[in-house]
C-alpha cells in the first residue's frame, strides 16, 4: 500500500519535499477561484452554454480593455507611466496576497508590512535612477533633487538595510523556515514584477512605438490563439495549460506577425509614436517631436527571387522598423506564451484558478500581464543590443556638470584625438 501511495504521488508530480512544504504552509491558500461576472452579463447570457458564455464574457471585457488602452495612449506618456505603476502595484498585491493567505494562519508578524516596505524601497531605487537619467537638467537645477541624486544609491541601500534588519528582528522560533520562504517569495515577486515593469517605462522613453507595438503583439497573440484554439483546436499543446492547443499556438503566430507588420507600418508614419519621449525643461512637460530616424523612413527592399514569382513584385517599400517588428511579434508568439505557462504552473502549485477575480472572464491583472513582463524584458534587451547607440545630448549634459578644469582636460583630449584622425588641423594650427 505504501509503494502504491508513493507511486500515485509521483504520477501526480508531488514529491516528499512537496508534501512537507504543503504541511508547513498549511495547505492551499484560500484565494478566489471564480470570476465575479457582472449580473447584467449573467442575465443577458443566461441561455448560453458555459463554453459560449465564457467566450462572450471574455470578448466583451477584452473589447473594453482595448478601448481603455487606446484612451490612455491618447492621454500621453505621463498617464501611461502612471498606469504602468498602478498595474505593477496591483500585480504585486495579487501575488503577495496568495502568500499572505498562507502566512497569516501562523499569526507571524510583519510579513505584509515588510513586503510593501520592500516594494517602496525598490521603486524608490528604480524611479530615482530613471529621474536622474532622463531628467538630468531638472535634477541639477533643484538643490534638494541634486542632493538626493548624488546620494541616491546610498539612501536606497540604507532603506533596504532597515527592512532587512526588521525582518531579522521578526523571526519567530519554530517558524524560521517558513519566514525565510516568505522572504524569498517577496524578493522573487519584486524581481518579476517591479524590475520588469520598470523596463516597460524605459522602453517608453525610447519612443511610444516601442511600448505600443510589443504590448499590442502580445494582446493580438492572446486573442488570436484563443480564437484559433476555440474554433479549430484539437491537439493539446502543454499539460500546464490543458486548454492551449497547437492549432491556437500556430494560428496565433501567423496572425501576430501579420498584425505586427501592419501596425508598425501605420505607426511609423507618425512622429508622436516614433520620437523618443523627452522632458522639456522650459515647459516642464514631455515632448515627442523630432526628425524621424532612419528606422522610420521608407526604404526600398528587393524581394527574394523565390517570392517574386508568387507576389509579382521585385521590390517593396517599407519602414526598417517593420523588420524589427517581425522579431518582436515572433517573440510575442513563440516565447511570450511561456510567461503564461509559467504563471499556469504557479497557479497549479497553489491549486488556484486565477491570481484574483479583478476582471470577469480574465481573472486578475497578473493573469493579463504574465506575458507582458517577459515581453518588456526582451524589448529592453533588443533595444540595447540592436537599436540604441551613444546619446550625445546626455554626454553633453554630464560634461557641463564637471568642474572647469575637468571640462578643459576632456576638451584637449578630444581635440588631440580628432587631430590624430585627421578630422582637424594640427594642434599648432588649431
Amino acid at each position: 500500500n505504501l509503494q502504491e501511495s508513493e507511486s500515485e504521488n509521483k504520477l501526480d508530480g508531488e514529491t516528499a519535499s512537496d508534501s512537507e512544504s504543503k504541511s508547513e504552509f498549511g495547505g492551499s491558500p484560500s484565494v478566489p477561484t471564480s470570476d465575479d461576472t457582472p449580473e447584467v452579463l449573467n442575465r443577458a447570457l443566461s441561455n448560453l452554454s458555459s463554453r459560449w458564455k465564457n467566450w462572450w464574457v471574455r470578448g466583451i471585457l477584452t473589447l473594453a480593455m482595448i478601448t481603455f488602452f487606446f484612451i490612455i495612449i491618447y492621454l500621453g506618456p505621463m498617464v501611461l507611466m502612471m498606469i504602468v505603476m498602478c498595474v505593477q502595484i496591483k500585480c504585486f498585491h495579487e501575488i503577495i496576497t496568495i502568500g499572505y493567505n498562507v502566512y497569516h494562519s501562523y499569526d507571524l508578524p510583519w510579513f505584509r508590512t515588510l513586503s510593501w516596505y520592500f516594494l517602496l524601497c525598490v521603486n524608490y531605487f528604480f524611479y530615482g535612477e530613471t529621474v536622474t537619467d532622463y531628467f538630468f537638467t531638472l535634477v541639477q537645477r533643484e538643490e534638494p533633487l541634486r542632493i538626493l541624486s548624488k546620494y541616491h544609491r546610498f539612501i536606497s541601500f540604507t532603506l533596504y538595510l532597515t527592512g532587512f534588519c526588521m525582518f531579522v528582528l521578526s523571526l519567530v522560533k519554530k517558524h524560521y523556515r517558513l519566514q525565510f520562504y516568505m522572504f524569498g517569495w517577496t524578493h522573487v515577486t519584486l524581481l518579476i514584477v517591479v524590475t520588469q515593469s520598470h523596463l516597460i517605462i524605459h522602453n517608453l522613453f525610447e519612443g511610444m512605438i516601442w511600448f505600443i507595438v510589443p504590448i499590442s503583439c502580445v494582446i493580438c497573440n492572446d486573442i488570436m490563439a484563443y480564437m484559433f484554439g476555440f474554433f479549430f483546436g484539437r491537439t493539446p499543446l502543454i499539460k500546464l495549460s490543458p486548454k492551449k492547443t497547437w492549432e491556437g499556438f500556430i494560428g496565433g503566430f501567423f496572425a501576430t506577425v501579420l498584425f505586427g507588420l501592419l501596425l508598425s507600418y501605420v505607426m511609423s508614419g507618425y512622429r508622436c509614436f516614433t520620437c523618443p519621449v523627452e522632458f522639456n525643461n522650459d515647459t516642464n512637460s514631455f515632448t515627442v517631436d523630432c526628425e524621424p530616424s532612419e528606422l522610420f523612413q521608407l526604404q526600398e527592399y528587393n524581394i527574394p527571387l523565390v517570392l517574386q514569382s508568387v507576389v509579382g513584385w521585385k521590390t517593396v517599400r517599407m519602414y526598417p522598423f517593420q523588420i524589427h517588428s517581425i522579431a518582436l511579434s515572433t517573440f510575442a508568439s513563440l516565447i511570450g506564451p511561456f510567461g503564461g505557462f509559467f504563471a499556469s504552473g504557479f497557479k497549479r502549485a497553489f491549486k488556484i484558478k486565477d491570481f484574483a477575480n479583478t476582471i470577469p472572464g480574465h481573472g486578475g491583472i497578473m493573469d493579463r500581464f504574465d506575458c507582458q513582463y517577459l515581453m518588456a524584458t526582451f524589448v529592453n534587451v533588443y533595444i540595447a543590443s540592436f537599436i540604441r547607440g551613444p546619446n550625445p545630448s546626455k554626454l553633453i549634459q554630464q560634461f557641463l556638470t564637471l568642474r572647469p578644469d575637468q571640462q578643459l582636460h576632456i576638451f584637449n583630449t578630444l581635440k588631440a584625438h580628432l587631430v590624430d584622425k585627421g578630422m582637424l588641423g594640427s594642434l599648432e594650427d588649431a
